[in-house]
């Protein structure tokens, strides 16, 4: 082997059991023996612990998915007023569904707190505090909106049903012991009543995901009927149909109190859709850490300084305040006559075509500073980091499905009003800047932070490309990572086993030489404070860009065209459809870079 590519080891009997180990096998005297690799000993094995482990997996999965679909066909039946279907039904669904996850809840907190001595595997990249403190501000204005929910119940008592009055409350209660839960337990990794968890976790999933439609559907038909409202006061009544009115058909008393209660419940739904959904990845990621082995290796704990950052962040709070601004005016001209919201349209397409093109060249040169960066990746296993990236990439469907709509409408129809033309390059620009978006995001996540020890991206070179899982001892990297004179702490504790072949051995060495020979970009100061103000504008951006569809500044209902081209039903259901997940990625997406930037 030549120098400079071997692993030192100052034992002496490690180092003579090593010469004297046959080719191919793993040098280590004090790991007990073990089968062959693909033995039958070893496959019949990792057979009996992997089977009863993915029928668990496949059983709670398709609990969840039935409980799911059925949530969903009765939340359309009663969207559309199908027969016999109320929202009593509807709601006593969910609350159902809700004592059933609050039982559970408080079964594995007793259990838990039974067991406290216990020393339990913990996922270290899970639950992060930030995380859990988003959600907790997030629960705190559900329990508002809730207690606007049982106000206006007080208020129409005598024409509603006591479900809508007991559903506030029970979800109230659900979400302060979630909240909870979450705080607590978020990081665990389950290793006993495997079984009853899988159910338990994946129910309490798919109830937050139908609480989260159920959220979806109410402030979507509010609205839409905002929306249609809009269309007869511009003479557009002959494209709508009536309004979708779930008023109650008494008085309440006092009237002003319950119309101010009803717009509030409808302001806060945005927060209460954010909750849910944050819920339903953190509990999902618990489901798949049931049962999970994970790697003795210590995790970098990441903290997060703002200093350094002054432009990107004095950059973004302009970019918000400016946001504000531009939907407060939109806001107040959409639908006073059609002059004034083709103004609004128009003012509205162009700040969004220069904030996309800010958006898009910061993440350019994000992107290309890690290409010239040349650092290694992070590849182990990481359920939550896995999950964020598949969830960026599937909400960001939902904007784009609306921005292809919109050229195809642009494309074909005959006749284009004036403001139309800059709904063009705004669809362009949104598909090139969420694209380019992910891609920084999901290259920053895979980044290793700077602060672990060269012993520790030496030992994942050699594991990805030596497809064996590497063992640390307790008294080894696991505890101490390096010794005082900067050699491996291993004294016999630390087994690598082999590469299968020689080209997987020498392939692996020059990754860790590639590795050594160019030295860390991000340690450059420039640098760093670069990638760090791109990552504050952009997370500062994305909040911005969440606010305006959130609280009703829709150009995809208002713009017209669209639904001249595909019709007025067809369009809507599609923005219905597909809203909901361009809201949600906006704030996936700062979230996710708000923990790149503590990475940086």
């Amino acid at each position: 082997m030549p120098e400079g590519r071997s692993l030192q080891v100052p034992s002496a009997a490690s180092a003579g059991a090593s010469q004297a180990a046959p080719s191919g096998t793993a040098a280590c005297p004090s790991c007990p023996p073990s089968p062959a690799r693909g033995s039958p000993q070893t496959a019949g094995a990792r057979r009996r612990a992997s089977v009863p482990q993915k029928l668990a997996e496949a059983l709670s999965s398709q609990y969840g998915l039935n409980v799911f679909v059925a949530g969903l066909l009765l939340l359309l039946a009663w969207a559309v007023h199908a027969a016999g279907v109320g929202k009593r039904d509807l709601l006593c669904l969910l609350t159902a569904l809700m004592m059933l996850q609050l039982l559970w809840m408080l079964w594995y907190v007793g259990r838990s707190y039974a067991q406290r001595r216990l020393i339990r595997p913990k996922d270290t990249q899970a639950g992060a505090r930030w995380l859990r403190g988003s959600i907790t501000l997030f629960a705190f204005i559900t329990i508002i909106l809730g207690c606007l929910k049982v106000g206006y119940f007080v208020g129409f008592s005598e024409c509603l049903s006591a479900t809508e009055g007991v559903f506030p409350v029970t979800h109230a209660v659900h979400t302060l012991l979630q909240v909870y839960f979450l705080w607590g337990h978020a990081k665990d990794i389950i290793l006993s009543f495997k079984t009853l968890e899988r159910f338990g976790v994946i129910h309490s999933v798919f109830t937050n995901l139908l609480l989260w439609a159920n959220s979806v559907l109410n402030e979507s038909k509010h609205q839409l009927n905002e929306h249609k409202e809009r269309l007869i006061t511009l003479g557009f009544g002959n494209i709508t149909i009536v309004l979708d009115d779930h008023t109650p058909q008494c008085n309440c008393t006092p009237p002003a109190l319950c119309s101010t209660l009803s717009h509030g419940i409808y302001y806060l739904y945005p927060f209460n859709i954010e909750y849910q959904i944050l819920a339903s990845t953190m509990l999902y990621v618990l489901w798949k850490n049931i049962g999970r082995r994970v790697d003795s290796m210590p995790q970098q704990k990441m903290t997060c300084r703002f200093d350094g950052v002054l432009v990107g962040a004095a950059l973004g709070l302009v970019v918000l305040a400016a946001t504000i601004a531009v939907v407060g005016v939109y806001m107040i001209h959409i639908g006073c006559s059609k002059s004034q919201s083709e103004s609004a349209l128009t003012m509205f397409y162009l700040y969004a075509i220069i904030l996309l093109l800010l958006m898009g060249t910061a993440g350019l040169v994000g992107c290309w500073i890690y290409r010239v960066d040349e650092k290694s990746l992070d590849e182990s296993k990481n359920p939550a980091r896995k999950l964020d990236v598949d969830l960026l990439v599937a909400t960001a469907s939902g904007s784009w499905l609306l921005s292809w709509g919109s050229i195809l409408a642009i494309a074909c129809a005959e006749t284009r009003p004036s403001y139309t033309w800059y709904n063009l390059p705004y669809s362009i620009l949104v598909i090139m800047e969420k694209y380019i978006q992910n891609l920084f995001i999901i290259e920053s996540v895979h980044q290793e932070p700077d602060g672990i020890p060269e012993d520790i991206r030496t030992l994942r070179v050699v594991t990805v490309y030596s497809g064996e899982a590497a063992t640390l001892a307790a008294s080894g990297l696991g505890s101490q990572g390096v010794t005082g004179n900067g050699s491996s702490a291993t004294n016999g504790n630390l087994c690598l086993q082999q590469a299968s072949s020689k080209e997987d051995r020498e392939a692996g060495w020059e990754g860790v030489e590639g590795t050594a020979r160019h030295p860390s970009f991000l340690r450059s100061g420039t640098k760093r404070r670069l990638l760090r103000n791109i990552t504050a504008f952009l997370f500062l951006c994305n909040i911005s860009l969440w606010i305006p569809p959130a609280f009703g500044c829709r150009p995809e209902y208002d713009n017209g065209l669209e639904e001249v081209v595909f019709g007025f039903e067809p369009w809507i259901i599609a923005v219905n459809l597909a809203m909901p997940f361009s809201i949600f990625y906006r704030m996936h997406a700062a979230a996710s870079l708000f923990e790149v930037y503590c990475k940086i």
